[in-house]
């Protein structure tokens, strides 16, 4: 490969990695919060985390560019603290992926805490344990299929993005430009070898996740579509 194509995989798995650490420190209490609540917000919530599922790529990432602009929300309070404008940078595609890649973490975890019931946590209150001591000894324990199920596809799922990546990041070398960028470049210079490649290990490692997740924790991918 390339020099230009190991920065873009090197990118990529940097942004994957803090992406999928964001959205399980976010995804997990909003999981949480899912799975207990009764509140008439619920459906609400549940529609725009899902809304990645069905929004065509470059929707989400029109409107994010626009609120990542100089005259965007976003863009105005980075400028506020002297950061500038989110869009084309990589804590803009950071923010963008986190969006798009937070139902592929949240419903393997809902799913899971659904899963454990009202008796684990009954028990643990007659012996006289605290919600937080209760959550980290036994929801974590029993909810792990589902963490190790999320966690993979957010990080799977980062790696494959190209709309939204595209519109936020553009096609900055070694700032911008992930594997998915990079392929279509190569595809856009007529380089199909090098597309090859890349696509290919792609498709190898995608298709080793899912063989893996199916296989290892069939029940955590049922509630996940797309």
């Amino acid at each position: 490969m390339q020099p230009a194509d190991l920065a873009a995989v090197w990118l990529t798995l940097k942004l994957a990695s803090l992406v999928t650490l964001l959205l399980l420190l976010l995804g997990t209490p909003l999981a949480w919060w899912l799975a207990r609540t009764r509140s008439r917000l619920k459906n609400a919530v549940v529609a725009v985390v899902a809304l990645p599922l069905v929004l065509p790529p470059t929707v989400l990432g029109f409107y994010l560019l626009l609120a990542m602009g100089p005259d965007g929300p976003l863009g105005r309070l980075g400028g506020l603290f002297g950061l500038g404008t989110l869009a084309f940078t990589f804590p803009g595609l950071v923010i963008a992926s986190v969006l798009y890649s937070m139902p592929f973490v949240v419903q393997p975890l809902q799913n899971a805490f659904e899963a454990i019931g009202e008796r684990p946590l009954e028990v643990a209150a007659t012996l006289r344990a605290g919600p937080w001591d209760s959550f980290w000894s036994v929801v974590m324990p029993l909810a792990r299929p589902g963490f190790v199920t999320g966690a993979i596809l957010g990080f799977a799922h980062t790696i494959g993005e190209f709309g939204v990546v595209l519109m936020i990041g553009g096609n900055i070398p070694d700032r911008t430009r992930v594997v998915s960028v990079q392929i279509y470049d190569h595809v856009e210079a007529m380089e199909y070898a090098q597309a090859h490649w890349l696509a290919g290990g792609m498709l190898v490692f995608s298709f080793l996740v899912l063989l893996a997740l199916y296989t290892l924790y069939p029940q955590s991918m049922r509630g996940v579509r797309r």
